[in-house]
Parts: structure tokens; C-alpha cells; sequence
């Protein structure tokens, strides 16, 4: 599996949907950053128009967050704009994933959004439904991991909010381009996916037997092993794509999940 020794079970969370709420999206990775103006319009026109009672983000809405006080101007500020204007007519869920960690309380609360931990089980419809954003059971990618746990520890995390705003901002501008340099180095249908027997073992210790992620860019339903399903949601690129662009929403209603793409997103 690529781990060096035992991996620890998380806390579950739980998450009860309101008694009257007949619709729930799902989305992921949209990594909106001021480069990526289509998207950024294909992801405010969806939740202007989204029939959905409520909308569950799980995790890289953006690109990159380097701390709550960036949400005062640029790019950011519109995006909050959008968040707040969203949380008047429905109830919209936030969990970080491996771009956006740095999203905080102060951010979401200003908002009106509600923070999910990862990994968090949501009981709707009568079912049990685990949400991840997925890159913490990516154990095959090990030096991810290993940097993972550096900076999702409060030492960097609180030593990296210290800095002045516009240092974070070449900092991240400096880890973006490092990122996009290993895409450009991988190797061709080289990617690391979630482990299955972990992705079970949690499922199995939260009472669940389905988990909706994202983080792979692999969107698709499928066992992960007998009685145990996985729904893989997928990014969002409308700036990259030329005639094809990538987007779309997982939709649980009370009769199942169903995937809706861009064209089919306004119209449900």
C-alpha cells in the first residue's frame, strides 16, 4: 500500500439533513483561482440556479487559499460574495481538501457555510452516506502524505498564517508552479487512487456501506469490495478544455444518486 506502518482510523463526524430536504448535491474541485474565469462563472451560475436544498463542497473549491484575511479583496472577495449570496437560499457544506486546507472558521462563518470534517458521515433518506474529500486515503502517494502531515500540523500551519499576506501569496504561487511542473513529469496513466481495503475499513467503522469523494479527477461509481460503493465526483475545468470542458454535480435524492453534466445541471 505504500504506508509506513499502521494507519490510524479518523474521528467520524455526523451530519443529520433536515427533515425537509428533498435534494442534495455533491461537488468537488473546482480549484477556482483568478486565472479560470469559466469556471468561476459555470460554478456562480450553478449555485444561482440549483434546485438543491442543500450543496456539499468537498473540498479544492479553490486552487489555493493562503489564509481567512485574503477573503477581503481580489479574486477572494468575489467568491465570498458568491458564498454569501448562495447561503441565503440553501444550506451549503465546506470540507477542505489538499488545495484549500487553510480555509477557516473565520471564512466560513462569515459566510453563513457550514464546516464539515473530514471524513464526515451524513445520515439523509434514511441511509448513512461517508463524505471525504479522498487524498487522505491516497496512501500510495507517499511523499504527498509525508507532506501532508507536515502541513496540516499547527506548527505550519500557525507559522505560515504569521507571514504577511502578500508573501503567502508568492509562497502559494511558488507551490502551484511545482505542482504543475510533476503533472507536466508524470508519467502517462501514472495517478494514485484511494486504497481500497482503508477506504472499507473506514466505511466499515462508520456504519456505512457507500462513500462520496473527490481528489482523484476520476469521477465514477463502483465497488470497492462486496456490499461497500464508492462515488467518485468529478473536477471542474472550463477554462483548459476547449470544446469539452469537465464539470458536473452528484445529485442523492430520496430514489438514488444520479450525475448531472454542465448542459444538464440548470436544467434539473
Amino acid at each position: 500500500m505504500g504506508t509506513e506502518g499502521p494507519v490510524a482510523l479518523p474521528t467520524f463526524s455526523e451530519v443529520s439533513a433536515s427533515a425537509d430536504w428533498k435534494t442534495i448535491d455533491f461537488i468537488s474541485d473546482l480549484h477556482l483561482a483568478d486565472d479560470t474565469p469559466r469556471t468561476f462563472d459555470a460554478f456562480t451560475s450553478y449555485l444561482r440556479h440549483t434546485t438543491a436544498d442543500a450543496v456539499f463542497i468537498l473540498g479544492d473549491l479553490f486552487e489555493v487559499w493562503v489564509g481567512d484575511d485574503s477573503r477581503h479583496e481580489g479574486f477572494e472577495a468575489r467568491c465570498v460574495d458568491v458564498l454569501c449570496e448562495t447561503t441565503s437560499r440553501c444550506v451549503l457544506g465546506f470540507m477542505a481538501g489538499n488545495r484549500d486546507f487553510l480555509v477557516g472558521t473565520d471564512m466560513l462563518k462569515a459566510c453563513g457555510v457550514l464546516a464539515l470534517s473530514d471524513p464526515t458521515v451524513l445520515i439523509a433518506f434514511g441511509e448513512r452516506m461517508m463524505l471525504t474529500h479522498g487524498d487522505a486515503l491516497c496512501l500510495s502517494d507517499v511523499s504527498y502524505q509525508r507532506f501532508r502531515n507536515v502541513v496540516r500540523g499547527s506548527a505550519w500551519r500557525n507559522d505560515f498564517l504569521s507571514r504577511p499576506l502578500q508573501e503567502r501569496r508568492k509562497a502559494a504561487r511558488d507551490i502551484r508552479e511545482e505542482s504543475e511542473r510533476r503533472k507536466r513529469e508524470q508519467v502517462v496513466g501514472q495517478y494514485f487512487d484511494v486504497d481500497p481495503a482503508i477506504a472499507v475499513r473506514w466505511m466499515h467503522e462508520a456504519g456505512t456501506s457507500s462513500v462520496i469523494h473527490g481528489h482523484t479527477h476520476m469521477p465514477g461509481s463502483e465497488a470497492l469490495a462486496p456490499g461497500f460503493q464508492r462515488h467518485v465526483l468529478t473536477d471542474w475545468d472550463f477554462d483548459h478544455c476547449g470544446d469539452h470542458p469537465r464539470g458536473g454535480v452528484l445529485r442523492w435524492r430520496i430514489d438514488g444518486i444520479k450525475r448531472l453534466s454542465p448542459a444538464q445541471i440548470n436544467a434539473s
